[in-house]
């Protein structure tokens, strides 16, 4: 068996990545503090081709060199936007018909391999900041929360590795 090289992958480029069909999912940052966490969902949206990223609140916004260390021209290749207050994102995504779910530990948490996503349904996801998660005042407001199961000592796994295994599952679930 051989690695395939870059020039045998036929990766799109970034004009038909902006013209493909997306996957039905927009990703919200809320207060996210680091710079390569940020780079790396921008990367982690571009691998699943979702159709946007939302930075909110202190979420560090391209072009910066720190985010770009990680997102390897994700930036130019995602529809992304900022707001000042993610409750303000999740109204606005409401309005347009997305189901707002935090992706959090919690009070009545669906565990993400017990979730069964709605094909017809888009959805927005928010991850949290790396130290308090989703802000209490944004879990007020959502319309579910999943939670991904785990089975070591520690508490939560990072934003990225978050971000990846829900992502990866609502893809296998919706396109596989």
């Amino acid at each position: 068996m051989k690695k395939l090289k870059l020039d045998e992958l036929n990766r799109v480029d970034i004009e038909e990545f902006k013209k493909q069909d997306k996957l039905p999912i927009v990703v919200i940052l809320d207060n996210v503090r680091s710079m390569h966490n940020v780079g790396s969902v921008f990367r982690t949206a571009d691998g699943f081709a979702l159709e946007k990223v939302i930075l909110c609140g202190i979420t560090a916004q391209p072009p910066h060199r720190e985010i770009e260390k990680t997102a390897l021209g994700a930036t130019q290749s995602m529809d992304w936007q900022h707001y000042d207050n993610t409750l303000d994102a999740v109204n606005d995504l409401r309005k347009d018909g997305y189901e707002i779910i935090a992706i959090e530990q919690a009070q009545n948490s669906i565990m993400l391999n017990a979730f069964r996503p709605d094909h017809t349904q888009k959805y927005a996801l928010i991850f949290g900041n790396e130290v308090n998660g989703v802000a209490d005042e944004v879990m007020k407001h959502i319309d579910q929360c999943i939670e991904i199961p785990q089975f070591g000592t520690k508490h939560s796994f990072n934003i990225v590795i978050s971000t990846g295994i829900v992502l990866w599952d609502f893809f296998a679930k919706i396109k596989l």
